[in-house]
């Protein structure tokens, strides 16, 4: 073969100088890209021997991955296809270089490298990246081939002649620049390969590591071991994902999740195997964590592929918000290799992904809850959290999570949205015809309210979850007709559910006048509000509420729910005293001075009761309780 020198074609000489300086920070994606091809092409030869157009051994296609520290190289080596030099100058120089005049153009308005490599089909040369010169050395599986040689030191100059390959397939040897040393290393190119190319459907090899094998018995009869070298195949080329859904079994998906979560101390709960191909084609299994009564919203948990190629495991674009939560792989061809941010939101199939997901989801929810209640209710704690965030950030899930979201009352028994309604519709209901869900967010710190409701025959909910002071919103707009929901300790009883029937007060209007003045003396605090009201005498003497309205907005304030003006007003609680309680008689009728002191001890309980009291407070209550024994 005649040596042969030739510039590229294009108008510009300084495109090397642009890819090196603009994909800086995404460097080590030159690895990716070169295993990438060779992988292909390792694949072309497999398919062209299954169609009859390769009658040779195909062999061994592992892909080898080598790095020489002295020599400053790093080679990617395939027994793919290889190439002809009139390939090599075609696939080379031609078709990677068509879009270099827009690229020249165009590369400002990039966001990312990926951007960049995606759009203008220059994968191959992500290895100016790291590199000052980049040679490759190939044969074409076409009979009668001469190995051929091309060399580019990074400017638009090449040179091809003949090569030194003798079986088919292609050597990319990277001569590493002065700034990208770091890649000579073998933790941090075993790093990349990890990251990258763990599923590809090819064997990489990258060395060798030491492992151990039986090596018959000692004296003792116990089992020796020996350390001997293998191959360091990085990679699972059958990965969970690609198998079908009928050759697993419950273990080996959880050996895919131990796989992809070596240092997750919990198996998942279920998982949902992905496997489409019309109206685009996607595979994937979505395992749903352990997620316990916290907000562990551990996002980049699941991981996007493209042909077993790791893409991204950012995945908001591809993945509804709050499926965030579930951990696991989607691997979608319809996805290009190199994809930004702009092109994920721009794309119909990303869409159409997102909406079937969604759907999966959902269906296998309601599977579950329809095929084993019991086993559903046992795991709402771990994924209660995850349902409720659905419901309240995705209209289309929530029309289905309606059917099998639970609520959970303060004696731990499980209702659907539907069914709550009908247990209480007819018994708690005010005079305005309004349906009253009274609910607790601390059932020990409110049992005082919750044990006065249930006196009533009234029923609790117990909504103690990050996202509930939301959910309550939803409950009221979306769980029936004129809901309204109440925590128990926002009034006295009466008034929470409050009936035609009207309590008479016990008291004149003089000694109510009196009770008021002897608390308001009693009580120094000015965020507590007094008032004499007529209740049933077997209720508490004293009772401390906070408005509904106010808490509620004051909690939506702390979860940012965009009501910071609240989470900035101190909190007022009103003080009721129960007129008709007999213990207000006797402090109308104590000594001067004593009345004042027992009405300050039926306050402390109060706020006792609450877990109101403490500090000095409480150390003062303490040493007047003891003194009252």
């Amino acid at each position: 073969m005649n040596t042969e020198k030739g510039s590229i074609s294009i108008h510009t000489e300084n495109i090397f100088p642009v890819i090196k300086k603009f994909l800086y920070s995404d460097n080590e994606i030159f690895l990716r890209e070169l295993v990438s091809n060779a992988v292909d092409a390792s694949q072309k030869i497999k398919r062209l021997a299954s169609l009859g157009q390769y009658q040779g051994e195909v062999g061994d296609l592992m892909v080898d991955v080598k790095f020489d520290e002295e020599a400053k190289t790093i080679t990617i080596s395939d027994k793919g296809i290889g190439m002809t030099a009139e390939e090599v100058k075609k696939y080379i120089n031609q078709i990677a270089f068509s879009g270099a005049t827009e690229f020249m153009e165009k590369f400002k308005e990039a966001n990312d490298a990926n951007e960049i490599i995606g759009r203008f089909g220059l994968g191959f040369y992500s290895a100016f990246m790291v590199a000052d010169s980049v040679e490759i050395q190939t044969l074409s599986y076409q009979e009668g081939s001469e190995p051929a040689k091309w060399v580019c030191d990074g400017s638009t100059s090449y040179e091809i002649s003949e090569g030194v390959r003798t079986e088919r397939g292609t050597d990319i040897i990277l001569h590493i620049n002065e700034e990208s040393v770091e890649f000579l290393n073998k933790s941090r190119l075993q790093e990349i390969l990890d990251k990258y190319c763990r599923f590809l459907p090819v064997p990489i090899r990258f060395g060798t590591k030491t492992s151990s094998e039986p090596d018959g018995e000692d004296e003792e009869g116990k089992p020796k071991y020996k350390s001997v070298e293998v191959d360091n195949i990085v990679n699972n080329t059958h990965p969970a994902w690609t198998k079908s859904p009928s050759e697993l079994k419950d273990e080996d998906y959880l050996a895919f999740y131990r796989e992809l979560y070596p240092y997750s101390m919990d198996e998942p709960l279920f998982w949902i195997h992905l496997n489409v191909d019309y109206p685009f084609n996607l595979t994937g299994i979505l395992y749903f964590p352990k997620i316990k009564n916290e907000l562990e919203i551990q996002r980049n948990k699941i991981k996007l592929y493209s042909r077993q190629v790791f893409i991204t495991d950012e995945v908001k674009d591809i993945v509804p918000e709050f499926l965030m939560l579930l951990h696991g792989v989607i691997d979608s061809p319809d996805i290009p290799l190199n994809v930004s941010r702009s092109f994920l939101q721009a794309d119909g199939n990303v869409k159409k992904i997102n909406n079937y997901i969604t759907k999966k989801v959902a269906d296998k929810l309601q599977e579950i809850f329809k095929s084993d209640r019991k086993g559903f209710e046992e795991k709402w704690n771990d994924i209660g959290l995850f349902i409720k965030y659905g419901m309240l950030s995705d209209e289309k899930f929530a029309e289905k999570a309606s059917d099998f979201c639970l609520v959970k009352n303060a004696t731990d028994e499980y209702f659907t949205i539907k069914e709550y309604y009908e247990k209480v519709k007819d018994i708690q209901v005010d005079k305005d015809g309004n349906i009253v869900y009274l609910y607790t967010h601390d059932r020990l710190q409110q049992d005082s309210f919750i044990a006065a409701a249930k006196q009533k025959g009234y029923d609790v909910l117990l909504l103690d979850g990050p996202l509930d002071t939301h959910f309550v919103g939803y409950l009221e707009q979306k769980g029936g007709e004129k809901i309204q929901l109440k925590r128990v300790d926002a009034d006295v009883i009466d008034k929470l559910i409050a009936k035609d029937e009207k309590q008479e007060l016990s008291l004149t209007e003089d000694e109510s006048k009196q009770a008021l003045g002897i608390f308001e003396k009693a009580i120094t605090r000015p965020d507590m509000k007094v008032e004499v009201d007529a209740l049933h005498a077997d209720e508490a003497p004293v009772s401390v509420t906070i408005d509904e309205f106010m808490r509620r907005m004051k909690d939506m304030a702390k979860t940012g729910g965009g009501m910071g003006f609240y989470g900035n007003l101190p909190d007022n609680y009103k003080v009721t005293v129960n007129g008709n309680h007999p213990l207000i008689k006797r402090i109308l009728e104590a000594p001067e001075g004593e009345g004042e002191q027992l009405a300050k001890q039926a306050f402390d309980l109060a706020l006792l009761s609450r877990g109101l009291l403490t500090g000095a407070d409480l150390t003062a209550f303490v040493k007047r309780s003891v003194a009252l024994i």
